[in-house]
């Protein structure tokens, strides 16, 4: 089973999530919490495999937490809950180490498929709500970023390059494979490869980079 910490402020929210997350024969909600400081505490009492966090909560918000998170309970996976209008934020959240982003209007497939991809150690990275996030930084320091990126793209081998590019597009390791006709267990190994060459610490920061690079798959 997959043990889930549902985090937000709004009970509404917190009660529709539950609802989807419980439809699941894999997931069990095991707590809910109703700002950062609550969704630590439970974290590290509850044995938690993913925590949904939203990033606008009192007592602590969920940048916050998600760095307490990161330091104090680095098994639990981290999928950050937003809107279109946190983007900012949610660039932020991903450079420290959340597993992904989900929208919270997403419709409920995509929110158990974001949580077991996360679950299972890798990003979710939802293709439409990630390429309007990544657009939206194009008037501030593209180019700079752009150059930086490419830089670190120097130590990859072009197969390396291939599979990178596919990261970006937010495909998971099965999708990648059958794109590239390569087994998952080798995609996997591969992404592990990245991972390390570029001194990511997760899937999310790789697929950012190949979009900063303009690494097309």
């Amino acid at each position: 089973m997959i043990r889930v910490l549902v985090t937000d402020d709004e009970p509404l929210i917190r009660a529709g999530i539950r609802m989807i997350l419980s439809s699941a024969d894999d997931i069990e909600v095991v707590a809910e919490a109703a700002n950062g400081r609550e969704a630590v505490d439970l974290a590290r009492t509850r044995g938690v495999d993913v925590v949904l966090l939203d990033l606008q909560m009192p007592v602590m918000d969920g940048l916050t937490a998600l760095a307490e998170l990161h330091r104090t309970v680095p098994r639990a996976r981290v999928l950050i809950l937003t809107t279109f209008g946190e983007r900012q934020n949610v660039l932020r959240a991903l450079a420290e180490g959340s597993s992904g982003f989900l929208l919270k209007d997403s419709a409920p497939a995509e929110l158990l498929g974001a949580v077991r991809a996360a679950a299972s150690g890798e990003a979710y990275l939802s293709p439409g709500a990630t390429r309007h996030v990544v657009d939206s930084l194009a008037s501030g320091g593209a180019v700079q970023r752009a150059e930086e990126a490419r830089r670190r793209l120097e130590v990859l081998t072009d197969r390396e390059r291939e599979v990178l590019a596919l990261l970006g597009e937010g495909l998971s390791n099965a999708d990648a494979g059958q794109r590239i006709h390569m087994s998952e267990a080798t995609v996997k190994t591969y992404v592990s490869r990245i991972l390390a060459k570029l001194g990511c610490e997760n899937r999310v920061q790789a697929a950012l980079l190949a979009r900063d690079a303009g690494l097309d798959a």
